[in-house]
């Protein structure tokens, strides 16, 4: 009686009927049929009958002729079903009439077409000889995919292209495509649509091989990867953005940084880790650059000599990472770039080492005074970037030997001047995507700098004690994975890059 309602239920779509979830087929009732991919079908597969699970991107009806794209992540096939003798008219208009970004599952002969395809991947078609709706999208969408996917059109650039442009028409249309954009809002409000799109399919996937390459190249120099706690027993008085929460019967703290731990694990006789996990930080204000919860990818290890061991090792890493994203992920770059507006990286081999000092003459030279020793923020470090592009033609480099001011506790300062510290940061189109530096492992000059913040030091116990039991020279590191890539693809805003983003003013979805 079960099999009888089963089968009435998932009869084949020529009765027309519509379909639930197919994985209440019971065992006995699948096939040997072949089922492939989107991306696998192509010329070597003509004249082959397949099983296809896909999406209905697009559809439409033309005479006795039923069109469909069907979308399996960014790649996309014609499907066409024609009026016969086991199609009937009902099939055709039943078939038009699916929402768009249902699922389904299609029985198809894949033919070779005499005429090129266009805005499809694949340049062959598939004639559907079954078809069954699996789950049926809503019949409105909050937006469809095809408006998600459009070319992001820089609203100053097309102004300065109106001006010069003096065709009226010409403008009417770059307004109304301008107008037309999806907003940042809506897109993160149906962020599960706007995922869907080529270009954030690649991007995210371009975002999980940046992470496999930071590993693959410390795993092959003997580093070890570690699990640090984001649950924290301390906050520190230089830790102004902590989240506060209730842990049983104390107040904890969510980690905005794994460097205390990793550096007690180097003290554990781990000679090299890193570790690629969540950090928070409780930051107010949205900015295009900030999130409250993001990846960082970051590295401790021991110091033999000098602390450009460290630097030179990272800058090695961005380098392996830079070209490793050429290499790899040639279709994903592609794919961005026809969405996303952004000019190639330029790199210079090796990585150009602007010490401190030498990068405030360059602003200096401009009009930007500063003192030697000034901290300048990021409107002065994108303006340098500006600056060491047009002198030496990179969109990356390194800057150290770092002022004092406004650095953490645990910074070794220079021997020769204790206003400047041993430590540098890597960066990308003017923004910096890494900082790296010594840190102090003498207990007794560890517990000074905490006075000298006013820091109670019996908090942090159990991290200076880690230093009394003998304690190797030693330095980190820490790449922020979405800030690195909202950079290489110039993406204007870092919530293109985290998957469900959280910032102070958005918790969900």
């Amino acid at each position: 009686m079960i099999n009888q309602e089963l089968n009435e239920k998932y009869q084949d779509i020529n009765e027309g009927d519509s379909y639930g979830d197919v994985s209440l087929i019971e065992q006995s009732q699948k096939t040997n049929r072949q089922w492939m991919k989107v991306c696998q079908i192509n010329e070597s597969t003509i004249g082959q009958t397949i099983l296809v699970r896909a999406r209905i991107h697009n559809s439409r009806i033309k005479g006795k002729i039923a069109f469909l794209v069907l979308r399996e992540n960014w790649y996309t096939i014609q499907a066409v079903l024609t009026k016969g003798e086991k199609i009937s008219s009902q099939m055709i208009k039943y078939t038009g009439a699916i929402t768009l970004e249902s699922i389904v599952d299609i029985e198809a002969v894949v033919l070779q077409p005499n005429f090129q395809i266009k805005y499809c991947t694949q340049q062959v078609e598939l004639h559907i000889q079954t078809i069954r709706v699996i789950s049926r999208s809503i019949p409105k969408l909050p937006f469809q995919i095809e408006e998600a996917s459009r070319k992001i059109v820089d609203y100053y650039s097309n102004l300065q292209q109106q001006k010069q442009n003096e065709d009226k028409q010409e403008n009417k249309q770059l307004i109304q495509s301008q107008d037309y954009q999806i907003s940042q809002n809506q897109r993160l409000n149906n962020r599960v649509l706007d995922l869907r799109t080529p270009a954030k399919q690649a991007i995210f996937r371009v975002k999980s091989g940046i992470a496999l390459l930071f590993r693959q190249f410390l795993i092959e120099k003997g580093f070890v990867e570690i699990h640090t706690p984001k649950l924290l027993g301390f906050n520190t008085k230089d830790s102004y953005c902590n989240f506060k929460l209730q842990y049983f019967n104390y107040q904890a703290f969510l980690s905005q940084s794994s460097f205390k731990h990793k550096q007690m694990s180097l003290m554990a006789d781990f000679d090299k880790v890193f570790e690629v996990s969540p950090v928070f930080r409780a930051l107010h204000g949205n900015t295009h650059r900030q999130l409250c919860e993001f990846i960082c990818m970051d590295l401790e290890m021991v110091i033999k000599e000098h602390y450009s061991e460290l630097l030179d090792l990272t800058e090695e890493l961005c380098l392996f990472i830079l070209n490793g994203i050429e290499k790899k992920f040639d279709q994903e770059i592609q794919i961005i770039a026809q969405q996303f507006q952004f000019e190639p990286i330029r790199i210079c081999y090796p990585i150009i080492k602007l010490k401190y000092c030498d990068a405030i003459k360059l602003l200096q030279e401009i009009g930007t005074v500063q003192s030697p020793s000034y901290y300048f923020d990021i409107a002065n470090q994108m303006q340098l970037g500006k600056l060491v592009k047009e002198k030496y033609g990179t969109d990356v480099f390194i800057l150290y030997e770092l002022p004092r001011e406004n650095q953490p506790f645990y910074i070794m300062p220079c021997k020769m001047d204790p206003n400047f510290t041993l430590s540098y940061k890597f960066v990308l189109r003017g923004e910096e995507i890494a900082s790296g530096h010594q840190r102090i492992h003498d207990p007794e000059y560890l517990i000074n700098q905490l006075k000298v913040i006013g820091q109670d030091t019996q908090i942090l116990k159990g991290y200076v004690d880690s230093f009394r039991y003998g304690s190797y020279p030693h330095g980190g590191c820490a790449f922020g994975l979405e800030r690195f890539l909202y950079l290489y693809f110039d993406l204007k805003n870092i919530r293109n890059v985290s998957l469900f983003p959280r910032d102070s003013s958005r918790l969900f979805p």
